[in-house]
């Protein structure tokens, strides 16, 4: 249970790659929420080590106004993680502020991090344009990305799932990384050890890394760099040699950080009931644990192709956001049905609402039968949300000791 990748300078074992992401505490979670990451989560389970965390202080940047909000919101949130599938026996669950490392990370971080990497972000001017009701003129505000590098960062994430939007966040976290290493990852004896490892390896790995450490040098081949990163996670090295061959792969010293990959996900393809992006705020979402009745009234209500003004006057499914539903939760055979019934007016929009509801309510029953235990004894919610927070603590403090001592900081005492 809980795999780790955070292996000392004992013996080797396999690291397992790891996955980081995290939801701001918004309350009770919509189909949206669902399709756009929690399905990917429950996948992603199977391949990674993976750690998902509540974000309540990255809610604090931009809500820190009505904080009454966070603990209701985070059961409610994390009740619909775990009717998606997410499982803690698998996954580590756990809540940011528990982890104080990652405020720590995230202080020393900003000694180094240059205030114009973080103007540069894109959706911080976009975010104060949106959001213009709220006084974003905050250092938290400025200095969330570099907070988000630390919540990636402090777990070694291999891989951090985000939409195209958010891509720009996980490259400036490699930027970080890199800056931090480049400043503090230089060892006394680097080459020393460097050359203790390489003695330790087989001659076909060794030769494999240098063949693809003078590509990427030499001539900037990302997949040779790609190579040698994959082969390293391969060979069982501890963390600290891992650590000392990443960084003669990049030409530099020892990787503290590793820089993390963008895992790219598809933007979720299930709009609200009016057709656009299924929002709260919009007054348009499906939960995902809305009861049957609730659930047919939102979808009777739908409107349809406004061609469709009568019942014998035909339409067409691409202009009706009943279409987009029947894309994402009806069957070949029903969607050939809605297309041949509407363009003719052989079916009317109220038969073609039907399907789409029996479906969503069949998924629905899904997430009500795993989440009534929690509903029922709330308490487990906080039991599994304290025991992820000490797994991710005690992972955290791994890179945490790492980075003190290279910043010639004391070991903690405390």
């Amino acid at each position: 249970m809980h795999n780790s990748d955070h292996s000392g300078d004992g013996p080797n074992t396999a690291p397992v790659q790891s996955v980081l992401s995290g939801m701001r505490p918004t309350g009770a979670l919509h189909l949206g929420h669902y399709h756009g990451a929690l399905a990917n989560w429950v996948t992603l389970q199977d391949r990674y080590q993976c750690y998902f965390f509540v974000a309540d202080w990255h809610a604090l940047t931009t809500h820190y106004e009505s904080p009454e909000l966070i603990q209701k919101n985070i059961r409610d949130m994390v009740i619909d993680w775990l009717a998606a599938g997410i499982d803690p026996e698998r996954s580590v669950l756990f809540i940011q502020s528990q982890v104080p490392q990652h405020a720590e990370l995230h202080l020393l971080l900003s000694m180094c991090t240059p205030l114009s990497w973080l103007e540069r972000v894109p959706t911080y001017k976009d975010q104060q344009a949106n959001l213009s009701d709220k006084d974003l003129a905050t250092y938290g505000f400025l200095g969330y990305p570099l907070l988000q590098a630390a919540d990636i960062l402090i777990y070694g994430a291999s891989w951090v799932p985000v939409g195209e939007d958010q891509v720009p966040h996980v490259e400036l976290t490699r930027e970080v990384a890199r800056r931090f290493n480049h400043l503090f990852g230089r060892e006394p004896d680097f080459e020393h050890r460097l050359g203790q490892c390489l003695k330790g390896l087989a001659p076909e790995a060794v030769a494999a890394l240098k063949q693809s450490r003078s590509a990427w040098l030499e001539s900037g081949d990302s997949a040779a760099r790609e190579r040698a990163r994959i082969l390293l996670d391969r060979l069982g090295l501890s963390r600290p040699d891992r650590q000392r061959l990443g960084g003669w792969i990049e030409g530099a010293g020892r990787q503290l950080l590793s820089e993390p990959q963008p895992l790219l996900t598809e933007a979720s393809r299930l709009p609200g009931l009016d057709g656009r992006k299924m929002s709260k705020s919009y007054g348009n979402a499906i939960a995902m644990r809305d009861d049957a009745v609730e659930l047919e009234a939102k979808i009777r209500k739908m409107p349809t192709d406004p061609a469709r003004v009568r019942r014998s006057d035909p339409g067409n499914p691409e202009h009706c956001p009943v279409w987009d539903l029947h894309k994402v939760y009806s069957e070949q055979s029903t969607r050939d049905w809605v297309q041949a019934g509407c363009t003719s007016a052989g079916i009317g929009c109220i038969e073609c609402k039907k399907p789409v509801a029996e479906a969503v309510q069949r998924e629905q029953a899904l997430f009500y039968q795993r989440a009534e235990p929690f509903l029922k004894h709330p308490e487990r919610v906080d039991e599994i949300l304290k025991i992820g927070s000490k797994l991710a603590s005690e992972a955290a403090e791994q890179t945490m000791v790492q980075v003190r001592a290279a910043m010639g900081l004391s070991p903690r005492w405390i």
